[in-house]
């Protein structure tokens, strides 16, 4: 008998795992599925579905002693796992009450009701934990043998009379265990499938992206004008399967290349409201339809677009904008894709302004240091940030916010001085981005005091963090950490910058400041002539350093500049 049941239940749960593999292809199953922040009009949509699945599952359904052997638990079960409590509660409801509704004072109605809710619960419950699993699958498979013993437990504890309750679970409990748990699991590989298949997109997104930035590069550090935007538009109109792109300023469209090029001309005014009101706001905005882009065209084919701020020293100069022909078409990775371009592309324009800066700039020595680290950070910072896009895209955006906030303080430091915690948070974004470049390897450590006063030169302590970094820690095979400490006197400021990475020899130290063919301590140098020049020839970095066991270099800034005013 228990064998018998089981066969058949097998055969019954093999029915909805064929309508889980078709529901997994169809487009709008997969988007819920894959949203990561899904509206309540979305978990409405998924607890109706997952529900209809219980149903499903009650209704093939085999009669036992006055009850069913059935797979209602799957379709409950998974959608809690995928959609959170909300959903697990919603379509144990539905699924429960169906139960309930169709064998009122049947003999385990009451108690197949109570039972599928509280199912349903658990899974959204431990839908957080299960999205952290590695192993989604065996994660299902237990926590779903659980759930079908907590079942069977109820119909002991509810279903009247009791010794007919017991002789029911000794013949359906395990075979419901075991063909219920083993659904649940094939149903989580199935939806698991489509966000292996969303990550395979993403990779390939996030290779286009890394291409296009390093193409759109020597645009945009031209500026942000008609003549870079249509270069950077054709550039990723090309590349992508979108079906236009364009970009614009505050008021017009300074390009637009693809559908609707003849209408959405250069120059003209911006036609579209969720444009005007993406510049307004500073976020970004999706638009699912032809009436939410709003063209005053009728025959416009646009029908779905993201469209991305672009700003400059957090102000919005402009924005992005990709389109799409069909409605609701804007997909996870066409944000992702977006998002990541629109951040690319702001910190390339502010990095147009570098050129522009440095021109202002008294010291010769700062516009060579500001030529010096730009550009190589940038490439090396790009290719870090875009190895995350795919396997820790919350990473990524971190990492875009340092690399944005690194670029704009760089512009900023143009004056004669700067506060030393200013300094130090511009230090602490490039360290965040080396950190994630080389993890272990690099550990950092600050000792500066909270209330200290100091004003110095701007980029005068970078490169000697820099240094440390490419020349001290990372030229060791196990890594090393770096100490950047401020002592406070009543006449001056001493900065250390300690390693303990692969040091120096005597001779190269006392070459250090040269510049004979080969050196490569440009940046070392650059700070000792500012120091001395700014200070006097007694201010000049001292550097000490031993074979294998790192190098300290020291700095002393006086207090006899903004603070003594």
């Amino acid at each position: 008998m228990v064998l018998t049941i089981l066969t058949s239940l097998v055969n019954r749960v093999g029915t909805i795992i064929i309508l889980a593999f078709i529901m997994s292809k169809i487009n709008l199953f997969r988007k819920l599925v894959t949203k990561k922040n899904i509206s309540l009009s979305d978990k409405f949509i998924l607890s109706i579905l997952f529900g209809i699945f219980g149903i499903i599952g009650t209704y093939s359904g085999i009669f036992v002693k006055g009850a069913l052997a059935n797979s209602r638990v799957i379709g409950v079960f998974v959608g809690g796992l995928l959609g959170g409590p909300f959903v697990g509660i919603l379509s144990g409801i539905i699924a429960g009450f169906h139960r309930w509704i169709i064998d009122i004072g049947g003999f385990t109605a009451t108690a197949c009701a109570i039972s599928t809710i509280i199912e349903g619960t658990m899974a959204g419950m431990l839908s957080k934990r299960f999205y952290k699993t590695e192993n989604k699958w065996i994660f299902s498979l237990g926590m779903g043998i659980i759930a079908e013993i907590i079942q069977m437990i109820i119909i002991l504890i509810v279903a009247k009379p009791f010794i007919e309750a017991v002789n029911l679970v000794k013949i359906i409990g395990m075979p419901m265990i075991v063909a219920n748990s083993i659904g649940i699991a094939i149903f989580i590989v199935i939806t698991d499938s489509i966000f292996k298949d969303q990550d395979r997109a993403a990779a390939y997104q996030a290779q286009i992206a890394l291409k296009i930035a390093n193409k759109t590069l020597k645009y945009f550090r031209k500026g942000f004008n008609s003549e870079t935007a249509r270069e950077t538009a054709q550039i990723i109109y090309d590349m992508t399967d979108l079906k236009a792109v364009a970009f614009t300023d505050r008021e017009r469209i300074l390009a637009h290349i693809g559908v609707g090029e003849d209408h959405h001309k250069a120059g003209d005014s911006i036609k579209t409201i969720i444009t005007k009101e993406v510049i307004k706001s500073g976020r970004y905005m999706v638009a699912n339809s032809k009436e939410e882009i709003d063209c005053n065209v009728r025959t416009c084919e646009l029908k779905s677009a993201i469209i991305v701020p672009l700003k400059e020293n957090n102000r919005v100069i402009g924005t992005l904008k990709l389109y799409k022909t069909e409605d609701n078409s804007i997909n996870q990775v066409d944000l992702e894709l977006a998002l990541g371009l629109g951040l690319l592309f702001s910190t390339q324009i502010e990095l147009s302004k570098i050129e522009y800066q440095s021109e202002l700039l008294a010291k010769a020595e700062l516009k060579a240091l500001q030529a010096q680290i730009n550009p190589h950070f940038l490439f090396n910072a790009i290719n870090t940030i875009v190895s995350f896009i795919r396997t820790k895209p919350d990473k990524a955006r971190e990492l875009l916010l340092h690399l944005g906030s690194y670029f704009r303080k760089n512009l900023q430091q143009n004056g004669e001085e700067v506060e030393l915690t200013k300094e130090i948070e511009y230090i602490k974004s490039y360290l965040e981005i080396e950190k994630a470049r080389f993890g272990d390897k690099l550990n950092v450590k600050f000792d500066i005091p909270d209330k200290i006063t100091c004003f110095l030169p701007p980029l005068i302590l970078q490169p000697i963090v820099e240094n440390a970094v490419k020349h001290g820690i990372m030229e060791k095979l196990e890594g090393g950490t770096i100490v950047i400490k401020a002592i406070d006197s009543e006449r001056e400021t001493i900065l250390i910058v300690k390693d303990d990475g692969v040091g120096m020899d005597e001779d190269y130290i006392k070459h250090i400041f040269s510049r004979k063919e080969g050196n490569d301590s440009i940046g070392l140098i650059n700070v000792n002539n500012r120091l001395k020049n700014k200070y006097g020839e007694e201010y000049g970095l001292k550097i000490e350093s031993k074979l294998g066991v790192g190098t300290t270099v020291t700095m002393r800034i006086p207090k006899h500049s903004k603070e003594a005013n």
